[in-house]
């Protein structure tokens, strides 16, 4: 069975194995591991999504799923877990670069917008400055706080509501 929790330190090499059998950038990643989910399978890190938060911008990266787990739902269950952190974090705005999944993220609400449109704390970032090339698609999804009632997903160590 898959579940899905708040990433570890421990989690780190695995993460970064996965990234580079998915060819994303692994660079800045560390930096960021409290904010980050990941997909387990019989205890092996099979899926991976991460948040960097830049005040009330994020920028989603990391989203992968090992080639033995894709087309179950997996990426977007990881996605969803992000977005609703960004969420309890009081994120505006989402951010994304892709080389690959540009098919993908719209069916969350993400737009294709200009590279120079993004928040400038998050074109800062590494994967904007370095780890992602000029050519890469931007999206970006504008969020609105949901009512606590909805469902809710296990909360990284640190953002308990209230």
């Amino acid at each position: 069975m898959t579940t899905i929790a708040a990433a570890t330190p421990a989690d780190l090499p695995a993460l970064l194995e996965l990234l580079g059998q998915s060819a994303l950038p692994t660079a800045g990643l560390a930096d960021h591991v409290d904010t980050t989910f990941v997909a387990r399978d019989a205890g092996r890190v099979v899926g991976s999504a991460a948040l960097e938060l830049y005040g009330t911008a994020a920028l989603l990266r990391s989203v992968a799923v090992a080639p033995e787990q894709r087309g179950h739902g997996l990426g977007q269950e990881l996605t969803r877990h992000a977005l609703a952190l960004a969420r309890r974090r009081n994120i505006r705005t989402v951010y994304l670069l892709t080389e690959t999944a540009g098919g993908f993220f719209p069916r969350f609400g993400f737009r294709a917008i200009p590279r120079d449109a993004v928040d400038p704390a998050v074109q800062r970032s590494v994967e904007f400055t370095s780890a992602c090339p000029t050519s890469a698609l931007v999206m970006r999804l504008e969020l609105r706080r949901q009512p606590s009632a909805v469902s809710r997903e296990p909360e990284l160590p640190g953002t308990a509501d209230g």
